[in-house]
């Protein structure tokens, strides 16, 4: 039912939140939510170059469909705009053999943080000298294993892993390439659990306490060890420059007092990643080249300030580059309107996946956007919730979006901007197969990353 003044001024209606406005077409697509080759034609969502209505009528639904040509023109933004610093594309968000290809491809270094993201990167023929590791526990076996291969920098994030690294490079006769993580107290202004450069968090070396100086301290006399610099990172989901601006500051601090007080110049600095995405129209962030400019004159200025010479900068960006390249396509399964108090009315649509493919939005209470992706309506808008198949009330994949109020089971829907993160925290909860990830570029679909089986679920279960 329709009102004559617009549906929010019907009897009961959800309003839903502020800033989301009903479209003017409830078919057409937000650009800057999508992947650059992503288009609506005669109803069909193409993205790639090919329906995504006849990728899923050869690998079905729930599948992540990755831009290819999207993804490597991300890298390269990021790549040219920060010429001269190095750019390691982070790999926790998402990472398989074929995308650490492309990563080496485009001329970025390569970002891991656990020992089978390195396995992956390995088995891509990436070069150990272009992957840093992170990791805020690495075991002995861990770190034996980064020192063996050569990788180009471990990233030390506590004093029991300097001791770690001290003990390995004395016992083998290697070199361990290292920074220091440090927590430069800076709290980036987004979710609580993902703002990780604040004091009160698991992340890095207090420069406050004198922890991060007693680990540069350390590290500077150990004979093994080849000391490159500091590494900073102040959270996630960061629309500007400002926080970067107070942590260059105060970590660029330590850098000229390390060089002071122990003799040591250390050549290198990064300065982390966090780099957000538009998941919806709430979202504006920044271009990478806006980003560097406004990087180079921050650090820019403070080397001046200090009297110090600039060391080379690195970056980290993987959000930014994978997160608008990939959108998640569902089938619809059923839709239910349900009675709230006052008359009103949510519709609740659900799709074939949930919290098991995209948790982001029970875990952050992220926002998502979504659209049809193979037909157009003449329906009316309709504020809807799009809904998982899981055993939890919290199982949202969209928690409000407008859409044609004839949306109907067995339709499909799209949700753009889940390259990041959604794939890598997939899960098997209630026994879920976790889609494949299915590569498209000038009208070809490739799977890169199959789907689960049911044997795949039962391979480990030895009872």
């Amino acid at each position: 039912m329709t009102h004559e003044a617009g549906w929010a001024h019907a009897p009961g209606a959800l309003r839903g939140p502020a800033w989301l406005s009903a479209p003017a077409d409830v078919n057409a697509l937000v650009p800057q939510l999508w992947s650059s080759t992503a288009h609506k034609r005669d109803g069909d969502l193409v993205v790639g170059g090919i329906a995504v209505a006849d990728v899923v009528a050869e690998h079905t639904t729930p599948a992540y469909v990755l831009d290819e040509e999207d993804f490597r023109g991300r890298a390269r933004a990021f790549r040219d705009a920060f010429e001269g610093w190095d750019v390691y594309y982070a790999g926790k968000a998402f990472l398989c053999t074929e995308v650490a290809r492309w990563v080496a491809d485009e001329g970025l270094h390569l970002d891991v943080c656990s020992g089978g993201e390195l396995t992956v990167a390995l088995r891509a023929g990436v070069d150990p000298r272009l992957i840093g590791y992170h990791g805020n526990n690495k075991t002995v076996a861990e770190l034996r294993r980064a020192v063996a291969l050569g990788v180009g920098r471990i990233i030390v994030d506590s004093l029991t892993e300097v001791e770690r690294l001290e003990m390995i490079t004395r016992d083998t006769g290697l070199t361990a390439r290292v920074m220091v993580r440090v927590t430069a107290g800076v709290e980036a202004h987004t979710h609580e659990y993902i703002a990780t450069a604040h004091e009160d968090q698991k992340f890095g070396l207090s420069i406050t306490s004198g922890d991060a100086l007693e680990a540069v301290r350390r590290l500077a006399a150990a004979p093994g060890i080849e000391l490159l610099g500091l590494h900073s990172h102040i959270g996630s989901q960061i629309f500007d420059a400002a926080g970067f601006e107070v942590a260059a500051r105060r970590v660029l601090g330590l850098h000229a007092r390390v060089a002071d007080e122990l003799g040591v110049t250390m050549p290198e600095m990064d300065l982390g990643g966090g780099f957000g995405i538009a998941y919806t129209t709430q979202d504006d962030p920044s271009t990478p080249a806006a980003l560097a400019e406004a990087m180079r004159a921050i650090v820019a200025h403070e080397c001046r300030a200090l009297g110090i010479e600039q060391p080379r900068f690195s970056i980290e960006p993987g959000r930014a580059i994978v997160g608008p390249s990939m959108c998640t396509v569902y089938t619809v399964g059923t839709v239910k309107p349900v009675t709230l108090d006052a008359g009103a009315v949510r519709t609740y649509v659900s799709v074939d996946g949930g919290m098991s493919d995209n948790i982001r939005t029970a875990l952050y209470d992220a926002d998502y956007s979504c659209t049809l992706a193979a037909r157009d309506s003449d329906a009316p808008a309709l504020l809807a919730r799009v809904v998982g198949k899981h055993c939890e009330a919290g199982d949202i994949v969209v928690r409000d979006e407008f859409l044609p109020a004839d949306v109907a089971p067995g339709d499909l829907l799209a949700v753009p901007g889940t390259g990041a993160y959604c794939r890598s925290m997939a899960s098997n909860y209630n026994h879920a197969l976790r889609p494949p990830v299915i590569a498209v570029r000038d009208g070809v679909a490739r799977v890169v990353v199959r789907r689960e089986t049911e044997d795949d679920l039962l391979a480990t279960d030895v009872g």
